[in-house]
């Protein structure tokens, strides 16, 4: 059974800074890359960041490079996204997902193994 289970979202201020945390099952986290999708009120769900298995490729959709970063821990099966400089735009529910490699996030349907339940980012102006 896959399990992923997002943390940290909240409230913040444009300009203010969250950290999302994702926690998986042994078994997804080691053999997938992992990411962050979110979804905004009336939009679809958009690819935001995703991070190879070993943590040595990275990818981020435009809007959000040299604003978030995504990294993992391997030993603790945890994958977060740093948000920093945020932005109204930025509110949206994020979610966590795996998948057997980064490519196929960025693809159109996005082919993952599993998806968290969601957590709420709210960015107030």
């Amino acid at each position: 059974q896959v399990q992923l289970v997002e943390s940290g979202g909240g409230l913040v201020q444009a300009g203010g800074s969250l950290r999302l945390s994702c926690a998986a099952s042994v078994s997804i986290f080691s053999s997938n890359a992992m990411g962050w999708f979110r979804q905004a009120p009336g939009k679809e769900r958009e690819f935001v960041a995703a991070i190879s298995r070993v943590g040595g490729s990275t990818s981020y959709t435009d809007s959000v490079k040299g604003r978030f970063t995504i990294s993992r821990d391997n030993a603790r099966n945890t994958v977060y996204l740093q948000m920093n400089k945020l932005k109204p735009e930025d509110t949206a529910v994020y979610y966590c997902a795996a998948a057997a490699y980064i490519a196929y996030m960025t693809s159109t349907p996005p082919r993952t193994n599993g998806w968290g339940q969601g957590t709420q980012v709210t960015v107030s102006s």
